[in-house]
């Protein structure tokens, strides 16, 4: 068995792990865990101290999207009854950052259903960041599609941060989990926000019926997209999808998972997003000795956790908040 905590101290030097190693991590005997988090811990706290960052998500629009991603209540294919709304005005965006702040989150996410955003759509979201920027000290990172020439020079402009695009899961496994678009497609609207002077945020799904292969070739895929944030969702089925009834994960698993994201892109904000709550359960304060980002509030068609918990798991773990530049006591 490999000896995580000497792999550790050699990633920090700057070893890049094999993909062998990568699946020893995935595949660590259940009763090493506490030695594997250990190891993924000294990365994490060489990069990051104690210090989580806290992420909440605006669901702008929702529903009535063209695409037919499986594992998505909001998908074209999809019969799952989810509230269904077009874009929101541009002062229900605002009072969703107001929010955020109360909260102590260090980035506001806003996100939009949809194959990409229309002229109108973005004009909504560019007005509505303009705004934030001036009022509240925040991050603003856009989810809105994938993106057409222009706008993400527009949404630079209006002072976003971040844009999200992730590449959910592995260049082979992609096709089974839509077809509505290409693997390529997703790669290229991030590196459209890299050239426009946007910090890079993609991530995966895991969950999906993928391999552990699969999950190696995500993690090393987003380090060559030099993503600067991952978000690492555990997938919670939906009724009504394509993956409707997919039960394939245990909490004890994803914590290697976030452990070998850790290994394989040490440098980088790793957040334990969607379907934290439901797969890790009792063991998601585990999460945060590889992770150093949670998100706060609930996601896109599912609840998460109440936020003060989050406040007190924080407090419980020893740990602070990074508020992006200001001090505040958890």
């Amino acid at each position: 068995m490999l000896n995580f905590h000497a792999l550790a101290k050699e990633v920090i030097e700057g070893y890049t792990l094999t993909e062998g190693e990568a699946l020893q991590i995935l595949e660590c005997p259940d009763e090493e865990i506490l030695s594997l988090l250990n190891s993924a811990y000294l990365i994490r706290k060489h990069y990051y101290g104690n210090k989580v960052k806290l992420n909440m998500i605006i669901n702008t629009k929702s529903g009535a999207c063209p695409e037919n991603c499986g594992y998505c209540a909001q998908s074209r294919d999809s019969t799952n009854p989810i509230e269904k709304y077009r874009m929101m005005h541009k002062d229900t965006i605002v009072q969703g950052a107001e929010r955020a702040h109360q909260l102590n989150s260090g980035t506001y996410c806003i996100v939009a259903s949809g194959r990409g955003p229309t002229t109108r759509e973005l004009n909504q979201v560019t007005t509505a960041v303009k705004e934030i920027k001036q009022k509240y000290d925040l991050k603003v990172c856009a989810c809105l599609g994938i993106l057409k020439p222009g706008q993400a020079e527009q949404l630079k402009e209006a002072g976003v941060d971040r844009y999200n695009h992730n590449i959910n899961t592995s260049e082979k496994h992609h096709p089974n989990i839509t077809t509505s678009h290409t693997y390529q497609d997703r790669v290229a609207t991030v590196n459209k926000a890299k050239s426009a002077g946007i910090s890079p945020c993609s991530g995966v799904i895991v969950g999906m019926k993928e391999t552990k292969q699969d999950v190696i070739l995500m993690a090393i895929a987003l380090k060559e997209l030099d993503a600067d944030s991952i978000p690492v969702n555990f997938l919670h089925a939906m009724d009504g999808t394509l993956l409707e009834g997919t039960d394939e994960l245990t909490p004890v698993y994803c914590l290697k998972v976030l452990a070998l994201f850790r290994f394989i892109n040490p440098t980088k904000e790793i957040r334990i997003s969607g379907g934290r709550e439901v797969n890790l359960r009792s063991l998601q304060p585990l999460g945060l000795y590889a992770a150093n980002s949670i998100f706060i509030g609930d996601y896109l068609t599912t609840a998460g956790q109440e936020g003060t918990k989050d406040h007190q798991m924080l407090r419980d773990l020893g740990f602070e908040i990074d508020y992006e530049g200001s001090e505040m006591p958890v």
